[in-house]
């Protein structure tokens, strides 16, 4: 039952979005600064309340200067909503939050804290039935503690609304760590537990396993396959252990390069077994080499069959293999940041001659400095 719009209000550099529709591969394209990045936050900012953690999301981004549109001066709330869908039917279930600065000290509370039906959820119409989920006039949201059908609904979709980010393949990055054995429930958003998810893939499921090494090989040549299992030394960790064509000598993640690392942690969140029910991404194709991301476009279009697929990106390579209908320019017009999802129909004369990718080049469908 996927999500069928997201409304931004005063949240950063989004004064109003308007109704902004999702579809099964939603690629958000511009220049950087003009407010890609704070779309995608806006649901890590639905996971922080559904988790029950927004003082400490407050905390980290900056507290309500600098997460309200121009501040709390200039912005007296931050206002969300999103809309559910199932896939035949109508719209049938939303959360919709407000939330308001603080009179004294730092941090906001919620005036709105609703989960709301669709009295014509069987229909073509839309008439809402709000709930109040509890979290009035309180620092966090009661979606997590509220026992309805409706906030079940919601808070199963929200638990899967995490930003994945695989930058970081420093020596030290979490991606090059060895994992604990057991810590394999789900992928993290920064691959901390890589090796141990692909070990619980390799028992569980080993025909995707076999997919996932197979689709690592077809980048990595000299790849063979992964060795993982439980260190002999302590069996409460895990490496990312590997094995070089041609050779016998064991080899760990710090041996990949960096975008193989990065294509390897890709591939697993892609073609894992249970897809999360939303996928989230920030420029995933950092690092890779062209024909990788040939090959991340193929596992994205995979993976919207069943979830559905939300990323920014800079690059025009991997913009060439979607459809206009699955972009999202995005600009900054008048001090704020604007949303504009294309279409084929009315590119159709211009797509004769370029591909998306070009158009985007040549500045036609915006989204360029």
């Amino acid at each position: 039952m996927p999500i069928d719009r997201v409304n931004i209000k005063n949240f950063k550099s989004i004064r109003d979005s308007g109704d902004i529709h999702i579809r099964p591969i939603n690629i958000l394209i511009g220049p950087n600064g003009v407010g890609k990045s704070n779309f995608v936050n806006f649901f890590k900012l639905l996971n922080s309340i559904y988790k029950k953690r927004l003082t400490f999301y407050t905390a980290e981004n900056g507290y309500e200067n600098r997460i309200l549109y121009f501040g709390r001066k200039r912005s007296k709330s931050l206002e969300g909503s999103i809309v559910f869908k199932p896939e035949r039917g109508n719209t049938n279930n939303r959360y919709d939050f407000k939330l308001v600065p603080q009179t004294q000290g730092t941090g906001f509370y919620f005036e709105k804290d609703l989960g709301g039906f669709n009295y014509f959820a069987r229909g073509f119409n839309e008439s809402w039935d709000y709930m109040n989920l509890g979290g009035e006039g309180k620092e966090e949201s009661e979606l997590r503690n509220n026992t309805s059908t409706r906030a079940e609904f919601l808070c199963d979709y929200f638990e899967d609304f995490n930003v994945f980010h695989f930058h970081d393949t420093s020596s030290g990055s979490p991606l090059k760590q060895a994992n604990k054995t057991h810590d394999y429930n789900y992928l993290k958003e920064d691959g901390t537990n890589l090796a141990a998810f692909l070990y619980k893939i390799k028992d569980t499921n080993p025909k995707h396993f076999k997919i996932i090494e197979y689709t690592i090989r077809s980048v990595a040549p000299f790849f063979e396959r992964f060795d993982l299992k439980p260190d002999a030394k302590n069996s409460e960790m895990i490496f990312l252990n590997w094995l070089e064509k041609g050779s016998d000598d064991y080899f760990n993640a710090h041996n990949f390069s960096d975008g193989t690392l990065r294509f390897i942690a890709l591939s697993t969140l892609l073609l894992q077994p249970e897809l999360p029910k939303t996928i989230i991404l920030d420029e995933p194709e950092l690092g890779l080499h062209p024909f990788a991301i040939a090959k991340l476009a193929g596992m994205i279009k995979k993976a919207s069959v069943h979830s559905q697929i939300i990323l920014s990106t800079q690059s025009v390579n991997l913009v060439d293999h979607f459809s206009a209908d699955d972009i999202i320019v995005v600009n900054r017009e008048d001090n704020q940041t604007v949303f504009k999802r294309q279409s084929e129909e009315s590119l159709k004369a211009w797509l004769e001659e370029y591909s998306i990718g070009e158009l985007w080049e040549k500045n036609v469908i915006g989204g360029r400095l």
